[in-house]
């Protein structure tokens, strides 16, 4: 229970601790400046600063209760940061400048607790995190960024961190090392040990390039997530590239290809009408694959004027998170498209958050003479679709924010005005659309 007492000129919080925070608090009773003479200030002022001080309460448990914890230097930092200082540790205080070093004292002597004191003056622990851990805590400190990644989603960000944490390490001779110990030495050890794999299984790079930006990536978000006023970055300019690699992109598949192989009757007769009917889809609409399998039942709205896919980051029982924000968007539903939603109105259960769809679909088509050439994937109807767009507006702007690219990335430049409605989107749509086959409707 908190109330105002008034010292001198000044009003006061006054607090009697609760008993769970007695044993951290030093005392029964908490008085606060709330620096002002107004009693009516003072009162709006109240409920913000109790708030603040029984959360600086649960942050010095956490100092007593788990000091070896990595939340209890967190705590550390909170605490530091509400009395106006940046946490640093015992180690660089001692070479910090006198005046800086009293004034931590200061702070400390006016509320004795001893776990403030120690956030103040830089006596908890950096958490000695090892690098088998290191995945699972960036996946907690990253919870709220990854807040709309479904299961399947969660377990494509996973992997490849944890991947790059058993090639660290086996690049380290098997060493469990302290994350602390990762340093320019340790990565460059890394890089090497992919250059040898490389040239002895002939590899590409590109797995090479992944390990090393997601070990980067996730040691600085780590770092980060401690406040470490100077924090290592042992990855930086640790890259590989091939230089005599050319740039591969996805072959379109041509549209003839489509309209006399893909729409001929009995093509799909060999496989299912979900997976069929998601690759229909993405001929009249430029979709990426994912984000037609996972499309939740709400997402196919076709009781509007102008039916569409509605995409967008899900959360519920159906979450999902889309590439970015430029995928959000209303794509219109057109011809084979159409026809192939109405026939799926609650989406595609059977591909729905897994992973399964390119692959068991690709050997579908392969093994039944369905694309042009063994380079050729399904993903090219994509590029395809894109290529119409672009012949019709000449506009690579135009066709971007059609599939959900960067419209401010392709001008290099701010974007002004509203998006580009889905009326003139489904007109555009229908002036690149193939003509429909009686047996597709």
């Amino acid at each position: 229970m908190a109330g105002l007492i008034k010292r001198g000129t000044t009003w006061h919080l006054r607090m009697r601790v609760p008993k769970r925070y007695r044993a951290v608090a030093g005392r029964n009773e908490i008085h606060r400046s709330l620096e002002t003479d107004s009693e009516r200030r003072a009162r709006e002022l109240l409920p913000d600063v109790k708030a603040k001080l029984l959360a600086e309460l649960d942050q010095m448990t956490v100092i007593k209760e788990r000091p070896e914890e990595a939340d209890a230097y967190r705590a550390a930092q909170k605490i530091a940061q509400a009395r106006g200082f940046a946490y640093r540790p015992l180690s660089d205080l001692l070479e910090a400048p006198l005046e800086d070093v009293l004034e931590r004292v200061e702070a400390s002597a006016a509320y004795p607790a001893t776990e403030a004191a120690k956030a103040l003056l830089g006596a908890v622990e950096e958490p000695a995190l090892r690098l088998s851990g290191l995945v699972e805590e960036v996946e907690r400190i990253a919870a709220h960024d990854n807040r709309y990644k479904s299961e399947n989603q969660m377990r494509l960000w996973r992997n490849p961190r944890k991947r790059a944490v058993a090639n660290l390490q086996a690049a380290l001779g098997g060493k469990d090392v302290l994350v602390s110990e990762i340093d320019h030495a340790a990565a460059l050890k890394h890089k090497a040990w992919w250059q040898k794999k490389i040239a002895a299984e002939n590899l590409s790079v590109e797995s090479a390039k992944k390990d090393l930006a997601n070990m980067a990536g996730m040691l600085r978000r780590y770092y980060e997530s401690i406040a470490q006023p100077d924090p290592p970055y042992p990855y930086h300019r640790v890259s590989l590239k091939d230089r005599h690699k050319a740039e591969s992109r996805k072959l379109e598949i041509p549209v003839d290809w489509i309209t006399e192989k893909w729409f001929a009757p009995g093509a799909f007769d060999g496989t299912n009408d979900e997976a069929r009917d998601i690759l229909l889809i993405s001929v009249e609409t430029g979709c990426r694959q994912s984000e037609i399998c996972d499309l939740p039942p709400e997402a196919i709205v076709l009781d509007h004027p102008i039916p569409h896919l509605r995409l967008r980051f899900e959360e519920g029982e159906n979450r999902r998170e889309i590439k970015n924000t430029s995928s959000v968007r209303e794509v219109p539903l057109v011809g084979v498209a159409l026809a192939a939603a109405k026939r799926h109105p609650d989406g595609f259960p059977r591909y729905r958050g897994k992973s399964t769809y390119s692959a068991t679909m690709n050997q579908y088509m392969r093994n039944n003479g369905l694309l042009p050439s063994p380079k050729h994937t399904i993903g090219g109807v994509r590029h395809t679709w894109e290529s119409r767009i672009l012949a019709e507006t000449k506009r690579m702007d135009v066709s971007g924010e059609m599939m959900g690219h960067s419209v401010k990335q392709i001008r290099k430049r701010p974007v002004y005005g509203d998006a580009t409605p889905l009326q003139k989107r489904q007109a555009l749509a229908k002036k690149v659309m193939l003509a429909v086959p009686d047996h597709l409707r």
